[in-house]
């Protein structure tokens, strides 16, 4: 079972006036960072389809190579931070990070599908150990109460990364490619399809650069010190408490499973999905700036809900999200033309708060549990694994129908905030929290 050690404990037994403003403006960066290389899949999905004459499946695979690295990758990132310690780890995330963009340009330059594969799970194996750490660390360094708006403020810069990714891989990637910028159905020459290939490198070797250096910054600052002795307390406590007890957990990991099955499935088959003559008629290029409108509206939405939970319980405004996510994804699913096409844009904004609201909603009443429950959850973003399912869904049956599966995980979130949410244990301790730390 993964730990987080020092993710909670040790941050909440510092002295009433240590103040972590800093340490989470620097936290939001690796948001941000995350959020941008994990959408910039969402234009080179289109791209590599193009170059390498994929199915749906074969390109939503690239997808579920990147989620399962944060199935493998939870347990070891967990033990790793355990052993070297919270700021090292983040350097190390970071870098290994760099080395997998940097194989991407190896890859451009072969060019070759399974070295994208390898280099794409590096890539998503290293921000597993940012993940890992980070989500907790931002939700128990405040007041429980705040918890969830907390951590959709900083979520925010997550989403602002994923607005600005769609531009940077559409201009660096689909804009300096045969297969970007010609017309939909136009089929390509090998001469082109290789030319095409090498469009990645340039975007990937820039992003490889700015990693570097985001981790050169984070070793150089006195990031809060994690100490070990609290973690020690918390282990000889869990083993009089069980997980399994808390409903809001036990349904909370297939909540963020079923979340990520949704948000990564709308983002990486939207371009597809747009540039259909029946929809937006448009080319993948003119498409992959239509996404930044949907990556935009998960950021808008974040900091909405964040100045909402100020005064409304998470769980309803988690619910009444659900059900505008509902709502719109039917209208994808049987409009057509423009109505469709905005009503999969509009889907960002309701998307926005899940991924935070449920995690803080699953750890609350965890106490020393915190840790363990953390961990599972983090996992459970393997979800976006599922992705290659409606990618062979919409082989099958075609691509709009395939976001019926969108629709159905839209109704567990709804089960989950009405239901699924409730704490029905809580191990909770009052703690004293400088209110400089306060969303």
């Amino acid at each position: 079972m993964p730990q987080v050690p020092g993710s909670m404990g040790s941050a909440m037994a510092q002295p009433a006036g240590a103040s972590y403003r800093s340490a989470l403006t620097l936290l939001a960066s690796l948001f941000f960072m995350w959020g941008f290389i994990t959408v910039i899949n969402g234009t080179l999905l289109p791209h590599l389809r193009s170059v390498f004459e994929l199915s749906y499946f074969q390109a939503t695979l690239i997808e579920g190579v990147w989620f399962i690295a944060y199935f493998f990758a939870s347990i070891p990132s967990a033990k790793l931070i355990e052993r070297i310690g919270y700021q090292k780890s983040l350097v190390t995330g970071l870098s290994i990070m760099a080395a997998g963009a940097l194989g991407m340009t190896l890859a451009a330059s072969l060019p070759s599908y399974g070295v994208t594969l390898a280099m794409l799970f590096v890539i998503a194996s290293g921000i597993t150990l940012l993940q890992v750490a980070a989500n907790p660390y931002v939700a128990v360094v405040g007041p429980a109460e705040t918890a969830s708006s907390r951590l959709n403020l900083v979520q925010a810069m997550n989403s602002a990364g994923t607005m600005l990714a769609p531009l940077f891989g559409s201009f660096l990637i689909l804009g300096r490619s045969k297969g970007g910028t010609a017309a939909h159905g136009t089929v390509l020459t090998e001469a082109e399809r290789l030319a095409d290939a090498q469009s990645v490198v340039l975007p990937y070797a820039i992003v490889a650069a700015v990693l570097v250096v985001l981790a050169i910054v984070i070793a150089r600052f006195p990031l809060p010190a994690m100490g070990s002795a609290t973690s020690r307390v918390a282990k000889e406590d869990r083993h009089n408490h069980s997980l399994w007890k808390h409903r809001n957990l036990v349904w909370g990991i297939p909540a963020i499973f079923i979340y990520l099955v949704a948000e990564i499935g709308v983002g990486n088959l939207f371009v597809n999905f747009v540039s259909q003559p029946d929809i937006g008629n448009m080319t993948t290029e003119r498409a992959g700036q239509y996404l930044t409108l949907l990556w935009g509206g998960m950021m808008v939405g974040r900091f909405i809900g964040s100045a909402i939970m100020q005064k409304v319980d998470a769980a309803k405004v988690l619910a009444g999200f659900s059900i505008g996510a509902f709502v719109v994804m039917m209208i994808a699913v049987v409009a057509e033309g423009q109505a469709a096409m905005w009503a999969l844009i509009l889907v960002g904004l309701f998307h926005s708060i899940m991924f935070p609201t449920i995690f803080t909603l699953a750890i609350k009443g965890l106490g020393p549990l915190t840790e363990e429950g953390s961990g599972l959850l983090i996992m459970a973003i393997a979800g976006g694994a599922l992705v290659p399912l409606q990618g062979k869904i919409a082989d099958t049956i075609g691509l709009q129908p395939s976001f019926l599966i969108t629709v159905a995980c839209e109704v567990y979130i709804l089960f989950y905030a009405l239901w699924g949410s409730k704490v029905t244990v809580s191990l909770d301790q009052p703690v004293e929290v400088e209110a400089a730390t306060r969303a």
